[in-house]
């Protein structure tokens, strides 16, 4: 009987499950939407049970849809929306809180607090992070003030805290594993990416127990069972990893100096360093690819906040376009150098900048200026948004040539041409776009016996289409000069 792998994929706007089989190929998908919740200007929020629910709504609707059991699927991966905070009351299992996402900026004030006190060098060289309310720790200390009796029970060991991999781990087994995986830890501020371990001064710092914590585990990894309850059998849980991580890890980029983007709500660059993590002198974090047999692969990375959130404002907001398939037909009437430009500061600005307070602005209106040009600029931003990343990587001295794509936006050839315009790189879509559920379904299936070594993976990656710049030189800076004057206008520093 042919082997398969079941991978969650729980990300920021909707959940899905994919079966994946040995050779790589996805059986079956199903996906579903859920809430979001904005209480103040820069909170996102989701309701914990609805993630669940829609993650196991999606894992027996694709098991429904193939004929696909239990007793067929040899083990289950995770990929979640990192830095997304959940604190859970250990006995009852209740949250005490809806999860802050990780877009969130309420705790931007504090993490001013910690960088006047001049304390963000000492948090960027143990965990290779920035101090901004992206990660999860703010968001763990924010929850212990704020929720009546939360820092009491905290004191006495009756809480739990989870990135969004280890709630569902909690859950598929009833209560019985509070873990989390290596890269996921590597986005909380609270862990050592060079020792390995959380890291005692910084939960003085966030005023965090330890008790609290996960086990912390390879990647690939024995996470535990998941309950027969729940998907009509027991299966095993091999395979963990943040949502980018495992992009990275399913376009099998192996290798020191291969990267990729992923285009979906925010814009993740991810390159692979090996052994070394590389410090960033340009804002850019360093942070785990993966840690494989107690070995650990690092990755440098820029992280950008609003791409494919932009249209769907432009779509759910504005009403300017029906859906988002319709801003490459709008794009290709549209001239390259319109004069306007959209920067999607609707949460702040990401790498580079890390900007919290900045918001988004649209420069450049004329009384010529159409629905065309501004969606066309709501594409071209990402580009931008890229290429900033990009410059980040180059000033540290990587220089990136090749990049490969994935995420929903990628199959707008129009938008891939132009990123390749701007960042003067080739950019590959490969054959297979969901990168990130095929890298959860990749470390559970190398755990589990399916896959036998990271170069049968390697072989398995295939690229569909490849494109090469077309613009001049001339263009591509003339653009981008106005990008960066646009950036200008919405910071706040």
């Amino acid at each position: 009987m042919t082997p398969f792998i079941l991978a969650i994929d729980q990300g920021t706007t909707s959940s899905r499950a994919l079966l994946v089989s040995a050779q790589g190929a996805i059986h079956g998908s199903a996906q579903q939407a859920f809430p979001q919740y904005f209480p103040e200007d820069g909170w996102v929020e989701h309701e914990p049970e609805e993630l669940w629910q829609s993650v196991l709504a999606c894992c027996r609707q694709v098991m429904a849809q193939t004929g696909i059991g239990a007793d067929q699927i040899a083990a289950i991966g995770i990929t979640n929306q990192r830095e997304t905070t959940l604190v859970w009351d250990r006995h009852s299992g209740e949250p005490l809180y809806r999860a802050i996402v990780w877009q969130d900026r309420r705790t931007a004030d504090y993490c001013q607090q910690l960088q006047q006190q001049g304390l963000e060098a000492q948090i960027r060289e143990k965990t290779g992070l920035l101090l901004d309310p992206y990660f999860s720790a703010t968001k763990i200390r924010w929850i212990l003030d704020q929720v009546p009796g939360a820092r009491e029970k905290a004191r006495q060991g009756q809480l739990a805290f989870g990135t969004v991999d280890c709630f569902l781990l909690w859950k598929l087994t009833a209560g019985r594993v509070h873990r989390t995986d290596a890269t996921n830890a590597s986005r909380t501020l609270l862990f050592n990416i060079h020792s390995q371990c959380w890291d005692d001064e910084l939960l003085r710092l966030f005023d965090i127990p330890i008790s609290m914590l996960p086990q912390v585990m390879d990647s690939a990894d024995d996470f535990g069972v998941a309950e027969a309850a729940h998907l009509g059998g027991t299966i095993p849980i091999l395979g963990v990893a943040g949502d980018q991580q495992a992009a990275l890890f399913g376009q099998a980029c192996f290798s020191p100096g291969m990267a990729k983007s992923t285009y979906g709500t925010g814009c993740f660059l991810m390159l692979n360093t090996g052994a070394q993590a590389l410090p960033s002198e340009h804002r850019l974090l360093t942070t785990l690819a993966y840690r494989l047999d107690g070995k650990v692969t690092y990755a440098l990375e820029g992280s950008v906040f609003i791409a494919g959130a932009a249209l769907q404002w432009l779509r759910d907001g504005l009403k300017l376009i029906a859906t988002a398939g319709d801003s490459e037909g709008l794009a290709v009437q549209t001239p390259l150098g319109h004069g306007v430009y959209l920067v999607p500061a609707f949460t702040g600005l990401g790498a580079p900048y890390w900007d919290p307070s900045a918001r988004g602005a649209i420069v450049g209106l004329s009384r010529d200026t159409g629905i065309k040009e501004i969606v066309t600029a709501a594409l071209q931003a990402v580009c931008y948004q890229t290429r900033d990343l990009q410059q980040a990587m180059h000033r540290d001295g990587v220089l990136l040539t090749t990049l490969r794509v994935d995420g929903g936006m990628v199959g707008n050839n129009w938008l891939m041409q132009f990123l390749a315009d701007m960042l003067d790189a080739s950019v590959e879509r490969p054959q297979i776009s969901e990168t990130t559920a095929l890298g959860a379904a990749y470390l559970a299936g190398l755990q589990a016996g399916v896959f036998a070594s990271l170069e049968q993976l390697e072989a398995l990656w295939q690229c569909q289409q490849r494109y090469e710049p077309e613009i001049s030189a001339a263009d591509r800076d003339r653009y981008y000069a106005g990008w960066e004057h646009a950036v200008r206008r919405v910071q706040c520093d």
